[in-house]
């Protein structure tokens, strides 16, 4: 076994994940469309969310799905080829959009990269992840709470429904979420989260 070679692939593996992951597409096309700064405006995020906030509906959802898409391609390649590496590579993406380099480290909370890690794992835990959004979001009214609630229900669907044993990642992933989602969930429990208007 040559373990150069292997921390060498890894380490590439990792550069490009994160590469792909902290393209900043909300601050680039309320730059290039709108001319404003995406970080001086509502919660300052860099994600779909906060780029509704602008009032334009079609570049809040470009950068929705511009942010799920960064996931999907380097994954995708990685999973046909180098499928033992699908996890430290989600990780890295994951990781790029909410540290970018090119942001100084401020980026987004990372829930539409994480859909697109979760189509690419495997596409039932993507929609799964949606539908508990989209329900928590209907009832609730506060995308902050509907990402916590969809991202702590994978490892249970990963586990009870897929019947996977090796939820680890999941839980990872939760717990970081939770991190980037800390701020909202002070405004949760002091009632001063705005709700969400996604139409």
């Amino acid at each position: 076994m040559n373990f150069s070679n292997d921390f060498s692939e890894i380490f590439v593996i990792i550069a490009i994940s994160y590469a792909f992951g902290s393209i900043p597409f909300g601050y680039l096309i309320t730059k290039f469309f709108l001319k404003k700064d995406i970080r001086k405006i509502g919660s300052g995020n860099i994600g779909a969310t906060n780029v509704l906030r602008t009032g334009n509906k079609i570049i809040g959802y470009s950068t929705l799905l511009l942010d799920i898409f960064k996931a999907i391609l380097p994954l995708i390649i990685i999973k046909i080829y180098m499928n033992e590496y699908l996890f430290i590579a989600s990780l890295s993406v994951f990781l790029g959009h909410v540290f970018p380099i090119w942001l100084k480290f401020k980026g987004g909370k990372g829930v539409a990269t994480y859909v697109g890690i979760l189509c690419c794992i495997n596409l039932y835990l993507g929609i799964g992840f949606g539908f508990f959004w989209i329900i928590t979001l209907i009832i609730f009214k506060y995308s902050s709470l509907s990402s916590l609630v969809a991202s702590l229900s994978i490892p249970f669907i990963d586990y009870f429904i897929l019947k996977n044993e090796l939820i680890s990642f999941y839980i990872i992933m939760f717990v970081l979420i939770f991190y980037t989602h800390r701020e909202n969930i002070k405004r949760l429990v002091n009632k001063e989260e705005t709700k969400t208007k996604i139409y």
